[in-house]
């Protein structure tokens, strides 16, 4: 199954896809802006034959300006993958957070920390935090249909347990019918 998982964001999404990360940053504002995120994640689907999506769900603690325009790109990107037929996962960020350090109130800080050490792999550069939460989901998803890259602990695996696997698991039975 291919997944895709993205950490979106106005100034760097994230992305996943086969343990391999990036960042689609672009120079734009408004809706022109919103316009050239949802082409490129569109490209990444079709370049990649995208079964599967995984996103980031919204941060309700969010206490800024930028949570309306969040908001709208979360918008833009349900849009298009319901226009293009793909199910989406939407992790909520303490489901995210607590898979990758055992507890749902981590830092970006600790989440990083907390995976670098489980996985020897180094997050750093511009969008670091973006492109690490995006690995995390695509582990999560990973993890979800029991083919994980790492051994996770049970209070990790606990992060699996709140998010609304629904129509990850209507994929796979339809996948069983064909």
């Amino acid at each position: 199954m291919n997944i895709l998982s993205l950490d979106l964001s106005l100034t760097s999404t994230g992305y996943c896809h086969n343990g391999e990360t990036g960042v689609i940053s672009v120079d734009k504002t408004g809706p022109h802006r919103l316009w050239l995120i949802k082409r490129k994640v569109e490209d990444l689907i079709i370049e990649f034959s995208i079964d599967v999506v995984a996103m980031e769900g919204y941060s309700f603690a969010s206490r800024n300006s930028q949570a309306h325009s969040i908001g709208e790109l979360g918008g833009v990107i349900r849009l298009l993958l319901w226009e293009l037929g793909r199910p989406v996962v939407v992790i909520p960020p303490t489901c995210r957070a607590k898979f990758a350090t055992g507890k749902g109130n981590a830092s970006k800080n600790e989440v990083i920390s907390s995976i670098s050490a489980k996985t020897g792999l180094v997050w750093s550069n511009p969008g670091a935090d973006d492109k690490c939460d995006a690995w995390i989901m695509e582990e999560m998803v990973l993890a979800r249909l029991g083919s994980p890259r790492f051994d996770w602990p049970a209070t990790h695996v606990s992060g699996l347990e709140k998010v609304d696997w629904t129509l990850l698991n209507a994929y796979i039975e339809q996948l069983g019918e064909k």
